[in-house]
């Protein structure tokens, strides 16, 4: 009972809180899992869509740089959903979506999808001279 050595063990504990028995906290969802994608990436996944969809029936497309971009710049007057550059001399054509705006406008995702499709089949339209039913049939019924 009255050792001269303290009863301590040879090698300190590590020391960390898991309370109550609950385990270690980490990530809520693993990276493979929609929870984990943040709403910029989610929005540039639905351009991407969007393009893929137009690219199929206008091959010429591929050339053009689609852009998604949080919000337009200070100049304009009024708040665009998107923009369309025309090609210039060592520049390629551009289409801008702009996040924010597009996500204010949109209730859910499905609504986002939609409004995202229509600003960029609007765009294409503008870049290409055509109207946008003749740039996809579909626009406007969905």
């Amino acid at each position: 009972m009255d050792s001269p050595e303290p009863s301590h063990p040879s090698e300190p504990r590590p020391r960390h809180r898991d309370r109550h028995g609950r385990g270690m906290r980490g990530p809520v969802a693993p990276p493979q899992v929609p929870l984990s994608v943040s709403r910029a990436e989610s929005f540039r996944d639905l351009v991407q869509d969007s393009v893929e969809r137009l690219e199929r029936r206008w091959p010429q497309l591929a050339d053009v740089d689609f852009m998604v971009l949080d919000v337009p710049g200070p100049q304009e007057q009024t708040v665009p959903l998107g923009r369309a550059v025309s090609a210039e001399k060592g520049r390629p054509a551009q289409v801008v979506v702009y996040r924010r705006p597009v996500e204010i406008r949109a209730k859910n995702r499905d609504e986002r999808a939609l409004l995202v499709h229509e600003v960029v089949v609007e765009q294409v339209a503008d870049l290409l001279g055509l109207s946008p039913e003749s740039v996809d049939p579909r626009y406007g019924q969905e």
